[in-house]
């Protein structure tokens, strides 16, 4: 029992006497424990109880929600991105030790001001995968995804209570400018085929995102190896986030895209196989997929020869 007591005053003396005094009354800011009840309801949500209640019902139609929701996010991410311009970065905060500004003087205060709205931006993060499960899109609540979303409320609710400001914020400049270009395709993907067809950069959108995560472990990592007022708990706080999320999008790149380019590579060897069988060979339908998009060099060319080779032959 003494034990436990000498918990709950820590904890209490670390909430109340260690965390940054302008943020405590601020919403969903005295306890981590709201924030923690959301996110495990989230995922509880999109894993269990949503595909459980569209089991025997058919998907909803939402084209013109989906529009309007990837508008207000590409406006919502804009104004975070220039507010953290505001802040400083790019003009007066350092990029090798920025440490943060506790006063309250209306620059510190903006900044603060704008973590907190991009916590609160976690939140409405959660309507992408809630609207995957409403479509009916179950192959798209991946566990990239559901980790991504359900971690990052409480992950960013630590960096507003104790650090509303200086170097972890270079992270949030990085991220709410992948999400301009991110919701941006979105919008546009939520417009129809007419448009859709010319979304050719869906997948580089996965590469930006890993080269942000990249960006983060070099920044926050940096302080380890110089002296900096910016605590040494939050560097290893956002280094081992940016590992971890590099980890789980450049697996997701390699599931979605390397796997889908190998497949057709495998369906191109399976045509030459039957043309060689059968001595028929359209060689237009043979030499499209060759041309479009494979990146194994090696089964490329052996797909190429065989063609050639059949080619040669009639």
């Amino acid at each position: 029992m003494e034990q436990l007591n000498k918990l709950v005053a820590g904890y209490h003396d670390l909430m109340d006497n260690k965390s940054d005094q302008r943020v405590k009354d601020w919403p969903l800011m005295s306890s981590p424990f709201p924030t923690l009840a959301i996110c495990l309801t989230y995922v509880f949500v999109v894993k269990v109880a949503g595909p459980k209640f569209m089991e025997n019902r058919k998907p909803f139609e939402l084209q013109q929600v989906l529009i309007w929701y990837n508008l207000i996010q590409v406006i919502f991410s804009i104004w975070l991105f220039n507010e953290s311009l505001m802040s400083g970065w790019f003009t007066t905060n350092s990029f090798r030790c920025q440490p943060v500004d506790y006063s309250r003087s209306p620059i510190a205060m903006r900044t603060a001001n704008g973590c907190w709205w991009y916590y609160f931006s976690k939140f409405t993060e959660f309507f992408d995968t809630l609207f995957f499960v409403m479509r009916k899109k179950f192959d798209h609540v991946s566990k990239l995804h559901v980790i991504h979303h359900g971690i990052m409320p409480m992950s960013v609710w630590f960096g507003v209570k104790f650090t509303p400001g200086g170097h972890s914020t270079f992270f949030g400049l990085l991220n709410t400018f992948v999400h301009i270009i991110m919701y941006s395709y979105y919008l546009l993907a939520a417009l129809g085929p007419k448009v859709q067809k010319y979304l050719w950069w869906k997948k580089y959108l996965t590469a930006l995102q890993m080269i942000q995560f990249v960006l983060v472990f070099l920044h926050a990592f940096q302080l380890l190896f110089i002296e900096c007022d910016y605590p040494r708990a939050f560097v290893w706080w956002i280094g081992m986030h940016a590992v971890l999320f590099y980890y789980l999008f450049s697996d997701f790149y390699k599931q979605a895209y390397r796997k889908k380019a190998n497949a057709k590579i495998a369906r191109a060897k399976a045509k030459v196989a039957e043309a060689e069988e059968t001595g028929k060979l359209e060689t237009k339908d043979m030499m499209y997929p060759l041309l479009n998009g494979f990146s194994n060099g090696a089964a490329l060319g052996d797909v190429r020869q065989r063609v050639a080779g059949a080619v040669a032959s009639q």
